[in-house]
């Protein structure tokens, strides 16, 4: 397959589109990037890499790292981690607080900020410092020691994280928040702010496309039915209340996050990561979506 032609052609369709998103704006420092960028990379199973655009430029994963941070968890404690968080699709915003109310304080699935701080209060329990032990995880699998949170996002979000204080609070009402609220909301606002390249991403989700194993060190970082469960998971739940619409378009399990970066996997022949900051009205990245689309309609390939 000739992925450097087939992205360098969809880089250059996608760009002559009018782009109609909007930036994300609801955090301050979010607003500041250039709402023109846009990247692609895509490393295939023989980890050969094709890119184009601003692939190798940094920019704020946000939600994405929800996908991290539960297969972490998940690999750490198994099968426990469905007693505290679900794993259906919300049907709902992403941070919805009613639906809480109805389930008793059990999110629906871990990528919904309410789940995702379930799963930043489980990283406080079982890791002395899981900001650090976060960072060295992903680092070493992007195989990028320069990845780094930023500092100035995760103010951002503190400065104006209300509705997501709000849910975990409410969650601790149900008693399913361990730690001190404030220290959750801390962990969960500096693993949204880890900046990284498309290229860094793509490399980071190999592990997802190849039955749990890490490429370049062969270590066994999901059993196989794990990583059949995160994949499931992106695919039901990895684009907000857009899940469906992106399972009927493109076919690949993924997740997407409002700093305009998205992620998806071809389980066994590739890993592709977009990155354009302009979200449509469910915040998933407009050219990001419109790129795979294309892509499995050229390539005439995917999971189904």
């Amino acid at each position: 397959m000739e992925y450097q032609k087939i992205i360098n052609t969809i880089f250059d369709e996608v760009k002559q589109l009018k782009d109609k998103g909007n930036i994300a704006d609801y955090i301050p420092e979010l607003a500041k990037v250039n709402a023109n960028k846009f990247g692609i990379a895509l490393i295939d199973n023989e980890q050969n890499i094709y890119k184009t655009g601003d692939a190798n430029e940094h920019f704020s994963i946000q939600s994405i790292s929800k996908v991290l941070s539960t297969a972490l968890i998940f690999s750490k404690i198994g099968n426990e981690l469905w007693k505290r968080v679900g794993f259906e699709p919300s049907g709902n915003s992403f941070n919805s607080l009613v639906q809480l109310e109805y389930e008793n304080g059990i999110p629906r699935n871990p990528f919904i900020n309410a789940g995702a701080l379930v799963i930043a209060d489980l990283m406080l329990e079982h890791f002395e410092n899981p900001k650090e032990y976060f960072l060295t995880f992903i680092r070493e699998l992007a195989e990028n020691n320069t990845i780094n949170y930023n500092e100035k996002v995760a103010q951002s979000e503190r400065e104006n994280g209300y509705r997501n204080a709000a849910l975990v609070n409410f969650i601790k009402s149900f008693n399913n928040i361990k730690n001190h609220p404030d220290d959750v909301l801390d962990f969960y606002f500096y693993q949204c702010s880890i900046e990284m390249s498309c290229e860094d991403l793509a490399k980071l989700f190999q592990v997802f496309a190849n039955n749990g194993i890490v490429p370049k060190s062969k270590f066994q970082f999901l059993t196989t039915s794990q990583c059949k469960r995160i994949n499931a998971l992106m695919q039901m739940c990895g684009f907000y209340d857009q899940a469906g619409e992106f399972t009927f378009k493109v076919g690949l399990p993924g997740k997407s996050g409002v700093g305009g970066g998205v992620v998806a996997i071809f389980p066994n022949y590739y890993t592709v990561a977009v990155w354009s900051p302009k979200l449509n009205k469910k915040g998933n990245s407009y050219y990001g979506l419109e790129t795979l689309e294309r892509l499995t309609t050229i390539t005439e390939a995917s999971i189904f």
